[in-house]
C-alpha cells in the first residue's frame, strides 16, 4: 500500500490557523495598553475583559491546535533552499512558543499585580499566586512586547507565504486557504 502525499491542509487545521489569525488581531487591537491605572480603569472594563477573553481563547485554542498538528498530516512542502526550510520551520516553531506564552505572560503579571483575570460573562480567575507588584508589572511590560513581535513574527510569516505564491510560483499559501479563495489564488504558470 502506497501512502497518498498531501497537498494541503485540512479543514480543521486550516479552521484552528484562521481562526487564530482573526483572535490575534482582535486581541492585539483591543489591548487596552498602557499603565496598570489605565489598563484597570472602570472605563476599559470592557476593553480589557474582551481582550482577556480571548487571550485566554487563544491559550486554549493553541492546545487544540498542537493536538490536531500532531494527529493530522502535513503537506510536504516544495523543493526549497535548506536555509528557507530553516527559515519557515523556525518562524512556525516560534510563533506557536508565543501563543503559549504570550497568554500566561498576562496571567502571571495581572495576578502578581494582584489582579484577577476577568473574562466577558463575568468570569474571574485567580489571583491563584502571592503578589510581587514589581514583578508583575514588568511581565506585564513582557506580555506587551512579546504581543507586538507576535504581530511581527506573523505579518513576516504572511508575507513569505505571499513571496512563496507571487515570485516563486508555489501553493505553500493556496494550501493553507480555505477551499473558495483557492480557485481565484492558484498561480499562474
Amino acid at each position: 500500500m502506497t501512502q497518498q502525499t498531501v497537498t494541503r491542509y485540512s479543514r480543521v487545521a486550516i479552521f484552528f490557523h484562521w481562526l487564530t489569525v482573526i483572535l490575534v488581531i482582535l486581541a492585539f487591537i483591543l489591548g487596552p495598553g498602557g499603565s496598570e491605572e489605565r489598563i484597570y480603569a472602570a472605563a476599559n472594563d470592557t476593553q480589557r475583559h474582551i481582550h482577556e477573553t480571548l487571550g485566554m481563547t487563544i491559550f486554549i485554542l493553541m492546545f487544540l491546535r498542537l493536538a490536531w498538528r500532531w494527529m493530522d498530516k502535513q503537506p510536504v512542502l516544495p523543493p526549497l533552499p535548506p536555509l528557507m526550510v530553516l527559515g519557515a520551520r523556525l518562524v512556525q516553531y516560534v510563533l506557536y512558543l508565543l501563543l503559549f506564552v504570550t497568554p500566561l505572560t498576562a496571567i502571571t503579571g495581572a495576578w502578581l499585580q494582584g489582579h484577577a483575570v476577568d473574562l466577558v460573562f463575568g468570569i474571574n480567575i485567580g489571583p491563584w499566586i502571592g503578589p510581587s507588584h514589581h514583578l508583575g508589572s514588568t511581565i506585564a511590560e513582557v506580555h506587551g512586547v512579546l504581543g507586538d513581535t507576535i504581530i511581527w513574527l506573523a505579518g513576516f510569516h504572511a508575507l513569505a507565504a505571499i513571496f512563496h505564491h507571487v515570485m516563486r510560483k508555489e501553493d505553500i499559501l493556496v494550501s493553507m486557504l480555505p477551499q473558495v479563495f483557492v480557485a481565484w489564488l492558484k498561480p499562474r504558470e
